[in-house]
């Protein structure tokens, strides 16, 4: 807790056994330097263990999905739980360990000083995406994407595709995140969302590591995100310009 907030961290998981435990040590729930309160994992069907390594954890709360949702239907499923027991500040963290958990408390103090309402840690600021092991042509369609977002939605951000992002409490209700994809675009609707509903975005340097448990999506679900991405980026300029009307935009009626 920061400032009598409290602070939740949201595992979106799937066949994450392998890496969750590594995950969860580094996150500040414990000890001296604890300011995590509760941590909730949300496995989307996993065909491994990830649930039993969860328990074992100890890990607060535990849902699984019977049927996979998909990687936006599983935050759904996270930050409507994480309002539901009170959180005031949700972060956000892949259990894959591709995301150091050590950021976690300069992103919430962001928030709980009410310097921003949202952040991301961004792999682009800085070295950390090649040196990391992205691939190049990964990185490449992250700039390119990058650059477009930013030209159309009117931000200036380093990138829109992190797996890393803090909320205030304020800002989750402020948004209808349930109307989102179930898929991957899910990050970039919800960004959208938070731009047209005027909340500021801060970004941290994030190192990041690619290796085999790290998961990723493919050659074929990244051409298929891109244009994704693309579409919510023309909806977004279409909206702000009033040239046409999205129930994306629309303010919601009651998450929990």
């Amino acid at each position: 807790m920061l400032h009598e907030k409290k602070i939740v961290v949201v595992l979106p998981a799937y066949n994450a056994q392998a890496t969750l435990e590594q995950t969860y040590r580094e996150i500040p729930i414990g000890g001296t330097n604890a300011i995590v309160d509760e941590v909730i994992l949300v496995d989307d069907a996993s065909r491994d263990n990830t649930v039993e390594e969860a328990h074992r954890l100890g890990i607060h709360h535990v849902i699984r999905h019977e049927q996979n949702k998909g990687y936006g239907g599983n935050q759904k499923t996270c930050y409507s739980k994480a309002l539901e027991i009170g959180a005031d500040i949700v972060i956000m963290l892949h259990p894959d360990y591709q995301y150091t958990p050590k950021l976690i408390p300069s992103m919430a103090y962001l928030i709980a000083n009410d310097v921003y309402p949202v952040v991301l840690g961004s792999r682009i600021l800085g070295k950390g995406a090649l040196r990391g092991g992205m691939p190049m042509y990964k990185y490449i369609a992250n700039r390119l994407l990058t650059l477009t977002q930013n030209l159309l939605i009117g931000q200036k951000l380093s990138e829109y595709h992190t797996g890393y992002r803090a909320f205030s409490r304020e800002a989750l209700e402020a948004i209808d995140f349930m109307r989102n994809s179930d898929d991957f675009v899910f990050d970039n609707q919800m960004l959208s969302q938070l731009v047209y509903a005027g909340f500021d975005i801060a970004e941290v340097t994030c190192p990041t590591k690619y290796f085999e448990e790290a998961s990723s999506i493919n050659f074929r679900r990244s051409v298929t995100y891109g244009f994704g991405v693309l579409g919510v980026s023309v909806r977004h300029w279409l909206q702000r310009t009033g040239l046409a009307k999205f129930a994306l935009y629309e303010p919601p009626v009651n998450h929990i």
